[in-house]
């Protein structure tokens, strides 16, 4: 089903076991909420919000924001993403908004344009302001 280019691990990262996957034909317009892993290699104009991994292929592209516990992108968001654990940004990946993580890795070879606030506490304060606004 994945050829050797999909080097990704799509490991599920949570106890069900599930991964949902969005192909590359495929634009959804609305938020999305998902327990388990998450592929996206097509189009999404909406914010997501992942209980496990998110995962964005090469083709993949996010219009909207992006919270959860860990992700792994390869193709463009544009809009803030505000993660608990590690976001890794990979190959050509673009990025156009805020970044608010526990911890983050990128290749040199990554494009982002925002401003980036990391460490455990930095998102700890962050979900707790988001929680309050929200009420």
């Amino acid at each position: 089903m994945f050829n050797a280019k999909n080097s990704t691990n799509l490991a599920p990262s949570n106890s069900t076991g599930s991964i949902s996957i969005i192909g590359e034909d495929v634009f959804i317009k609305g938020d999305i909420e998902v327990g388990g892993d998450l592929r996206i290699d097509g189009k999404i104009s909406g914010n997501l919000n992942g209980k496990s991994k998110i995962i964005i292929g090469q083709h993949g592209f996010v219009e909207g924001n992006i919270s959860g516990n860990n992700a792994e992108i390869m193709g463009s968001v544009k809009g803030n993403i505000n993660l608990t654990g590690q976001l890794n940004l990979i190959g050509k990946s673009k990025i156009t908004g805020d970044i608010h993580v526990a911890k983050l890795q990128m290749e040199s070879t990554v494009c982002f344009n925002g401003k980036c606030t990391m460490g455990a506490n930095i998102v700890e304060l962050n979900n707790e302001h988001s929680v309050a606004v929200n009420e």
